[in-house]
């Protein structure tokens, strides 16, 4: 095991920058986690009524926007009823 020794000063204030970071962190998730739904390829597919394979060529052409975490693709709402709009009209 290493020790680092740094000033308490020096200390002080690489706590203060993280709690800093920590507090503007949770007020931008804060934000954001009640203004929009995310969706995942099940639940696009149902509602857009197509297969998993067009839903993959939609996101490969950038007809839909997608967010991947992991493995796992998911939608926003708007996004998805965006693309339902224009199919209609």
């Amino acid at each position: 095991m290493e020790i680092v020794i740094i000033e308490k000063k020096t200390f002080e204030q690489m706590k203060q920058s993280f709690e800093n970071f920590s507090r503007k962190a949770r007020e931008l998730c804060g934000k954001e986690r009640g203004s929009e739904k995310w969706l995942g390829n099940a639940e696009v597919c149902k509602l857009m009524q197509i297969s998993a394979r067009t839903l993959q060529t939609y996101r490969d052409s950038g007809i839909l926007q997608y967010t991947k975490i992991g493995r796992k693709c998911f939608y926003r709402t708007s996004d998805v009823q965006q693309i339902i709009n224009q199919s209609i009209n």
